[in-house]
């Protein structure tokens, strides 16, 4: 009940009633979304779907607690869907307690591992993946013979939106990636990445509310 009493709060009684409707509808849709376009049999025990998910692959899927996919008011929430999908048997994802997608994530594990550590943020659009999915050779590109390598994202990393992590990437604790970022190399701690493909910009901190520049 405290939490209806902070949105009536927050958004007014009138609002009320746009607020139910948003709940009921985004529900019915991770229910449709978990139970008749999902493949997959995902561990998600006290994950909070404020957005739709689709779960597909052989692999593994694994969330902790307090996890969080959607965010209400952002953008995507109502047309969109977070997809998470672990293709091969070897396939493996896991996601740290208290981690949140903004809406419309996309996570893929092809034939390796994708990490995500605790209490990260993502901003719409996230996307990232251990594959390229097709070799860049012309022969290469329809025949399977293409490499996969290990993502490790750590913990408390922040995200803005339309954020691409490509394979072979660790992205250490703490660092922050700018929106519109393409991550193709590793980011050390406490750092933020922009660009593309992504690059140093500065070091953050350590001090509360201080950034240091390079």
């Amino acid at each position: 009940m405290s939490g209806l009493f902070k949105k009536i709060s927050a958004y007014g009684i009138g609002r009320l009633p746009v607020y139910v409707f948003i709940k009921a509808f985004q529900s019915f849709r991770v229910k449709v979304y978990r139970h008749l376009f999902s493949d997959n049999r995902a561990h998600t025990r006290g994950v909070k779907f404020n957005q739709p998910v689709q779960f597909v692959g052989l692999g593994s899927i694994v969330f902790d607690s307090q996890v969080t996919v959607g965010v209400w008011p952002s953008p995507y929430l109502m047309g969109g869907y977070a997809y998470f999908e672990a293709r091969t048997a070897t396939a493996e994802i896991t996601v740290g307690e208290g981690t949140c997608f903004n809406n419309s994530a996309v996570v893929i594990a092809d034939r390796g591992k994708v990490a995500i550590g605790r209490r990260c943020m993502m901003g719409n659009n996230f996307f990232v993946a251990d594959s390229d999915f097709h070799g860049l050779e012309v022969e290469n590109r329809t025949n399977g013979q293409y490499q996969c390598a290990d993502v490790f994202i750590g913990d408390d990393v922040f995200f803005g939106n339309d954020v691409k992590v490509l394979k072979g990437v660790t992205i250490h604790n703490g660092a922050v990636i700018g929106s519109g970022a393409v991550v193709t190399g590793d980011v050390p701690a406490g750092c933020i990445y922009a660009g593309v493909p992504a690059k140093f910009v500065r070091h953050i901190s350590r001090r509360e509310g201080d950034i240091v520049d390079e």
